[in-house]
């Protein structure tokens, strides 16, 4: 269809108000759904393991930013009335109940469901006293030789004020007694972060590092009585407000605000629902909290650290080993000639990342008919030897131009080393624009090949360049020496580097300027087919779903008699069939072994396919405040292959978990003696898919 991108149609037909639900409640339910697969037993121990790991971290991050950030504006002033409709201190408090009630969800099937389990194929995680005589004196030689050394207590009083407490550290409250004064103190010891979390007593036996601690707090007071101790854990406000003024630099304004978060306020204070009314009182009045941010919960604190029980080696309990195929492009063949034979369409990790992105720019470094690369970072893996290629690349002498989003969330300080590393070996190292995230994935390669033509190869992904979470995460990339695409490609490297006014773009939709628009008059279009009597259908797969305008394009869609199927991993803020509102649209979830994390918009268009992939998520951040980009996929073979994707999660017979309208998540319950089709599993058995492209 023909692109008109500034153009959103205007209808005058109304909506329902209470047509959207919560984002910060649909984000909540998101975890709940990861929690349930920890609750499931059919599944590999130690991957319920994981999974607990994984609620415990995801909540982490919720809490810092999304609570914070909430908080934070109610606290200015700035906080609106959310387009659920509720108001900002109904969302405060709901999003806390709810969060409470998962937490203690989260630690019983920890204690209860987990532990048990564990412990009857030899795993057991005790606390102190469960522990035998010979296993504590162990300990006590650890203690001595690796933890004391690096303890410092802390005690408070009239000359000594309340320490600083470091977010997401975890700490005992300890009352210590003076025998000759009989006077009482505080005193906090902060548990050392970069210890193991839980020690090994014995083989397969471990003790949490907070109860050896508490067992020797004697040798840390000596000639005082410790009265009681008790674990506490404090979340702080973590997302950055960067001032980008551009007379002082991006990168200086965004190191001097790293400095700053370190200080951010308290919006969760965890502590053990044994704790004392007194050290309580004393916690909450230090840390300025109130009792609505006060988590009380079964000890032990902190289960994002069960990832190192996970880790166990211990293969019987986990999913089987897999290994990427490597069918995509031959390894005995030039990765070039295959682009230019025809477009490759990958899918992570499936296809491996390493034999087909990762070689393409290692071969582009290595290769001296290529005389340019041009490559977007938003995050990559500690040892990137996507980074290396790069550095090889401009030592040898070929123009290399880097965009480094030096404000990718939690990942700020690695992406400020990448930018130096990069600059030092001679890279054109741009850090995006003012105001906006470069979040877009595209790789270009400027190469003269053998018959003297100037051709250039792209990538354009779903995911990152990062070569560990390409073997979790499940993304797409297209790699093509398309003529169109390269010339989009290329203006698009001249925008972000150059601030060129690129508007219109062949085989690309590009945010903030025209990728929400382009998606709509795609939908209206399939409204404009579906009344017209030709085929008619919107299939989307993306991580989150929140922008209004989109969901209101797809609720006219439904009352128009449009199909539409919604293939959403974390947050979604539409409501599925509701009569005379969304009655035709359906939407699920998959969650598992991988992360499920590709974007897919498909049209029927009449019946000529029309699919995209790219960068972007349906929310504000990612169509108004970020440079995004899909590409359309013209090979028909690959088009039908993404749509019968999307058709295989949403079938009824699909391991999923299914929204309604009131927005509960229910998983597919399998009828007697049926069970669902794991789509993941399917695709770890069958991931040579790819070969029918050709």
């Amino acid at each position: 269809m023909t692109v008109n991108p500034g153009h959103i149609p205007r209808h005058a037909e109304a909506l329902p108000e209470d047509r959207f639900l919560d984002r910060e409640e649909s984000w909540l339910r998101f975890n709940q759904r990861v929690l349930e697969l920890a609750e499931d037993p059919t599944l590999p121990l130690l991957e319920r393991v994981r999974f607990l790991s994984i609620f415990s971290s995801n909540l982490d991050e919720f809490f810092m930013v999304r609570v914070a950030g909430l908080a934070r504006r109610m606290a200015t002033g700035l906080a609106v009335q959310s387009a659920s409709g509720r108001q900002p201190r109904e969302v405060l408090e709901r999003t806390g109940t709810v969060a409470h009630e998962l937490m203690l969800r989260h630690v019983a099937c920890f204690r209860e469901e987990v532990c048990p389990a564990l412990g009857k194929e030899g795993i057991e995680l005790l606390r102190w006293d469960e522990l035998a005589e010979t296993e504590q004196e162990r300990l006590r030689r650890f203690f001595r030789d690796r933890i004391y050394p690096v303890l410092t207590p802390l005690v408070v009083d009239s000359a000594h004020p309340f320490p600083y407490i470091s977010g997401l550290s975890l700490n005992l409250a300890v009352i210590v007694r003076d025998p000759e004064t009989d006077a009482t103190m505080f005193a906090r010891v902060k548990v050392p972060p970069l210890l193991p979390r839980f020690i090994e007593a014995s083989p397969d036996r471990f003790t949490p590092l907070e109860d050896v601690i508490a067992a020797h707090l004697g040798q840390l007071f000596v000639g005082m009585e410790v009265v009681e101790h008790h674990a506490f854990r404090v979340t702080r406000n973590q997302d950055l407000e960067i001032d980008e003024d551009i007379s002082e630099g991006l990168l200086q304004a965004l190191e001097r605000e790293l400095l700053r978060r370190r200080f951010g306020p308290v919006v969760r204070l965890e502590v053990e629902e044994s704790i004392s009314a007194g050290v309580l009182e004393l916690l909450t009045t230090e840390l300025a909290v109130d009792e609505g941010q006060i988590y009380r919960v079964g000890g032990p604190l902190d289960l994002g650290g069960l990832s190192a029980i996970a880790d166990l080696d211990r293969p019987e309990l986990k999913y089987p080993p897999f290994v990427p195929s490597k069918a995509a492009i031959p390894e005995d063949a030039s990765i070039f000639a295959a682009i230019r034979e025809r477009d490759v369409l990958v899918q992570h990790p499936y296809d491996s990342f390493t034999t087909t992105v990762q070689r393409l720019i290692e071969d582009a470094a290595a290769d001296p008919r290529v005389l340019a690369i041009k490559q977007t970072l938003y995050r990559t893996s500690g040892d990137s030897p996507i980074v290396d290629a790069l550095m090889n690349a401009a030592e040898a002498g070929k123009q290399v131009v880097v965009v480094v989003e030096l404000k990718a969330r939690f990942d700020e300080r690695a992406n400020i080393a990448w930018a130096r590393k990069l600059e030092t070996a001679g890279c054109h190292v741009v850090y995006g624009f003012v105001g906006l995230k470069t979040h877009c994935k595209l790789a270009l390669v400027v190469r003269q090949d053998t018959d003297g033509v100037l051709r250039r190869y792209c990538h354009i992904g779903t995911g990152n360049y990062h070569p560990k979470t390409a073997r979790l995460y499940e993304d797409f990339g297209l790699l093509t020496a398309d003529a169109e695409v390269g010339e989009d490609v290329s203006a698009l490297f001249n925008h972000l580097t150059g601030y060129s006014r690129q508007g219109s773009y062949h085989r690309l939709l590009v945010a903030p300027h025209s990728l929400r628009s382009g998606l709509v008059q795609r939908v209206e279009h399939e409204i404009d087919n579906h009344r017209a009597g030709h085929p008619a259908r919107v299939r989307v797969k993306c991580n989150s779903l929140v922008d209004e305008v989109v969901i209101d394009a797809l609720y006219r869609a439904s009352r128009a008699g449009v199909p539409v199927d919604v293939w959403v991993r974390g947050i979604c803020a539409l409501r599925p069939g509701v009569p005379g509102l969304s009655e035709t649209i359906r939407v699920r979830s998959v969650l598992g072994r991988f992360l499920e994390h590709s974007r897919v918009f498909a049209f029927d268009n009449g019946g000529d396919p029309e699919v995209w992939i790219g960068s972007a998520d349906l929310m504000h951040r990612n169509l108004d405040r970020r440079v995004e980009a899909l590409v359309t996929v013209t090979d028909r073979a690959q088009r039908d292959r993404l749509i019968e994707l999307i058709d295989m999660a949403m079938d009824p017979g699909a391991h999923a978990w299914w929204l309604d309208g009131d927005g509960t998540w229910t998983r597919n319950t399998p009828l007697p003696g049926e069970t669902p089709h794991d789509i993941q599993t399917h695709l770890v058995r069958s991931r040579r898919w790819r070969t029918v492209d050709g």
